[in-house]
């Protein structure tokens, strides 16, 4: 419908039906899915509301130094972050980073495998062991008890394929901070999959 960004920018900006019918689409599905990484199903439509509402009232001064869609995705960070932040259950940013007595020994800077390596997959594959029901069943629950950040920051890069350097941007976090929230999340997934493997039953902590 648009041949480019800079042409869906100018159709917004003159608040045309086709501009907005044409960016929800395009855009709020990845939207939600951050504001519910973040502040919740409970909250997370309200965020994306608020998000839009913001979006469209600083759209002029918007300066093209990223994407729209990662423009957009930052306002639903920083929107989701504040209603955490009023409703006082934002988990700080210090205590989600502290060493993790696991995380040197799993992972290296890089976030390759360091010293210590998962067990051996029992299934013939691991695409074999993820089919269970019941693992994915578990996997979600421990991804929905992630402290927020982590769980964002997993799902951004994890299921969105956000860089690193774009995840800084959208979080609004350091290199490497995002890099600890990314190796903790991935840390604590691995576990419950190797739990799950060896005792057959589910452990989000």
């Amino acid at each position: 419908m648009f041949d480019s960004e800079d042409e869906l920018i100018a159709a917004l900006m003159r608040k045309e039906d086709r501009a907005f019918r044409y960016a929800i689409t395009e855009y709020q599905p990845s939207m939600g899915h951050l504001a519910r990484s973040i502040a919740g199903e409970a909250i997370a439509d309200e965020v994306v509301q608020e998000a839009w509402v913001s979006a469209m009232r600083a759209l002029p001064n918007f300066e093209k130094r990223s994407a729209l869609k990662t423009w957009l995705m930052r306002i639903v960070a920083n929107e989701a972050k504040s209603r955490l932040r009023k409703e006082k259950r934002q988990t700080s940013l210090e205590a989600m980073t502290q060493s993790d007595r696991d995380l040197g020994a799993r992972f290296d800077q890089r976030g390759h495998w360091g010293e210590e390596v998962p067990l051996a997959w029992n299934a013939d594959s691991p695409e074999e062991l993820i089919s269970s029901t019941e693992l994915k069943a578990c996997m979600e629950a421990l991804i929905t008890a992630l402290p927020e950040l982590q769980r964002a920051t997993l799902s951004l890069r994890e299921s969105h394929g956000y860089s690193l350097s774009e995840i800084c941007n959208i979080l609004d976090v350091s290199d490497s901070n995002v890099r600890v929230l990314l190796h903790r999340a991935r840390n604590r997934l691995f576990r419950c999959i190797e739990h799950f493997q060896k005792y057959g039953e589910c452990r989000t902590s």
